[in-house]
């Protein structure tokens, strides 16, 4: 299955959560067996021996991640919103359109010794992203790479993420 037929079970919304978005639901691609699984299994294709752990980022990033880290028998850590990890965390903060947010993931989720891949649902701006990839050099850990279902084209997020390779499936 390739991005164009993975895009078929990508369903837009129009003016969800709000007025002027245009909300990409992968929900009907996780509730079709064969879809989500040709999923998992095309990412992992990307996965190399040399990662340690997949990193995913809060919400539906989680459900990528968590398929993935299985399939490819590598460590599974979160990205989360603040205050969601009941351990000591790093921070790291991103600018939105409208102010600003920030992921966390826990002090001891990654060494110098980890190579990560970060996996998200979507690249849109580059910002959630970007913040992933400085929590985990923060921690120490070098970024392999990062894997986005989607990736949003006209909102340019790649130019964040010079310095790190990244494959996306569906471009939008």
């Amino acid at each position: 299955m390739s991005g164009l037929e993975f895009r078929e079970f990508v369903k837009d919304v129009v003016n969800f959560p709000r007025e002027g978005i245009v909300f990409k639901d992968i929900t009907p691609l996780l509730e079709n067996p064969e879809a989500f699984h040709k999923l998992i299994e095309e990412m992992a294709s990307h996965v190399t021996e040399e990662v340690t752990k997949i990193v995913s980022i809060e919400s539906r990033g989680f459900i990528l991640g968590s398929a993935l880290a299985y399939r490819c028998n590598k460590g599974l850590v979160l990205s989360r919103k603040p205050g969601k990890l009941p351990r000591d965390t790093y921070s790291a903060t991103y600018q939105l359109e409208y102010g600003q947010d920030s992921l966390e993931i826990h002090t001891t989720s990654l060494t110098s010794e980890d190579r990560v891949l970060i996996v998200d649902d979507v690249l849109a701006t580059g910002g959630t992203a970007q913040a992933a990839c400085k929590l985990c050099e923060q921690a120490g850990a070098k970024v392999i790479g990062l894997q986005f279902l989607i990736e949003l084209e006209f909102l340019n997020g790649k130019s964040k993420l010079k310095d790190y390779p990244y494959k996306s499936y569906i471009q939008s």
